[in-house]
């Protein structure tokens, strides 16, 4: 795929004139998806697909369209050389763009990721016999994801992974149900087994009577998959220069002062990770890591390169909306083992969802409890919690009532697949926290 992707990009270059310049990024994986219902496989799949984005300058103005290639050279050429003559046609009908950053200075990059993955049907044998059962619905995701860029200064990026995603849920009646998720670069079937005999033995709880505490403070620990919902929400907007400087983002008092974390937060974006290709579709290239969040203090932001244009910065290869791809939040002292104890009583929060601000000057969030979230009282689970909705302040619950952060991180892919499948995601730890407000 790589040589294609090299051969497609020098033919470019041949087709362009002398005042034009042209940026090419590749999307493409080759993944397999294999749906499950009941503990069966409903709908087996496979997807190969390239879509390439074509970028056309002269001085200032420029004109892009994406569009999808077979991987077959003598087919896709003619494809290209049309697309170059639409994009030329278009570019005197357009305005100048005075934010317009391109990146000039050649650098180069192959990043290969090593992966240890068996074949697809080695792990559909695996799951179907750890289901067997139980009502397990789910969704396997593996397979190869390809990330490259070009542009005609003579600058070429790569990157290659493979990966698995597969996220499930074990249901017992009505709204009840375990959901749980397996990811990364390698399948270990013992590490796997371990995390399905965990949602098992959840399952097995949600078989007591639930049940209802009234609205109020409770202490919570958080797992990793639940603080990724709130991470996510800081996420939107709140880590962007231009949201920042606008006062749009969430994090605008941290920025001010106003506010800030535990001393325990620390986040970056960490593109070590590999979650993320080191360069973005302008083909700027990302630092190791980008630290955001250091000592509960706000100390970075993303910077793409519109932003560095318009505010005379520096960028940091943020993508254009500014969002961090591939977050990594320092792990803390607490041992999986000891949650439940340090918990002592209060709410076990396996999940969330429905989550919007409910005042993003404050970074509060609203949501609901789902999936398996019990009532925990002296380090025992007592009952499965019927939902609840939850409003507070993320500058409180990661700040004067976070207590510890657990040892153990996990790998949470982004698991979208709209029109393709998506990089990026985030490693986390969970939180205990000493107190969370529930309202409903």
């Amino acid at each position: 795929m790589q040589s294609y992707f090299l051969s497609l990009a020098a033919h470019i270059e041949t087709q362009l004139a002398a005042n034009e310049v042209s940026t090419t990024w590749l999307s493409a994986e080759s993944s397999d998806f294999v749906r499950f219902n009941r503990s069966a496989i409903r709908q087996p799949g496979h997807v190969f697909q390239l879509i390439l984005n074509l970028q056309l300058i002269q001085g200032q103005t420029h004109a892009a369209m994406s569009f999808n290639l077979s991987g077959e050279m003598d087919m896709d050429l003619p494809t290209i050389n049309t697309a170059i003559q639409d994009l030329r046609a278009q570019l005197p009908d357009l305005p100048v763009d005075p934010h317009l950053m391109l990146a000039t200075e050649v650098n180069n990059s192959t990043q290969i990721l090593p992966s240890s993955l068996p074949p697809v049907a080695s792990m559909l044998e695996q799951i179907l016999a750890a289901a067997k059962d139980v009502d397990m619905v789910g969704l396997l995701t593996t397979g190869t994801q390809y990330r490259g860029f070009a542009n005609s200064h003579g600058q070429r990026n790569w990157y290659e992974t493979s990966n698995v995603n597969f996220d499930w849920s074990l249901f017992y009646a009505t709204d009840k149900a375990v959901k749980s998720n397996y990811a990364g670069f390698t399948w270990d079937e013992a590490a796997f087994l371990n995390k399905f005999a965990a949602a098992r033995k959840e399952l097995a709880l949600l078989a007591r009577p639930p049940i209802t505490v009234a609205a109020g403070n409770y202490r919570a620990y958080l797992s990793p998959a639940a603080l990724n919902e709130l991470i996510m929400m800081l996420n939107w907007g709140g880590l962007s220069e231009k949201a920042l400087r606008t006062r749009h983002s969430c994090l605008r008092r941290m920025l001010s002062g106003e506010a800030s974390m535990h001393a325990m937060v620390n986040l970056c974006e960490d593109s070590r990770a590999g979650l993320e290709p080191g360069f973005q579709a302008q083909g700027y290239i990302k630092p190791v890591s980008i630290p955001l969040i250091q000592s509960g203090k706000l100390i970075g932001s993303m910077i793409s390169p519109r932003s560095a244009k318009e505010y005379s910065l520096q960028t940091n290869g943020a993508p254009e909306d500014e969002s961090a791809k591939s977050l990594v939040m320092q792990a803390g002292m607490l041992a999986n083992a000891d949650i439940l104890k340090e918990l002592d009583t209060g709410i076990y929060i396996a999940n969330l969802w429905y989550l919007n601000f409910s005042d993003r000057a404050t970074c509060r969030i609203t949501g609901m409890t789902r999936f398996a979230t019990f009532w925990v009282e002296n380090g025992e689970i007592i009952a499965p919690l019927n939902v609840m909705r939850f409003d507070d302040s993320l500058f409180k619950m990661l700040g004067e009532n976070l207590l510890a952060l657990s040892q153990e991180t996990e790998v949470i892919m982004d698991d979208r697949s709209y029109g393709q499948r998506h990089t990026g995601g985030a490693i986390l730890p969970g939180a205990l926290l000493k107190e969370m407000r529930f309202v409903l």
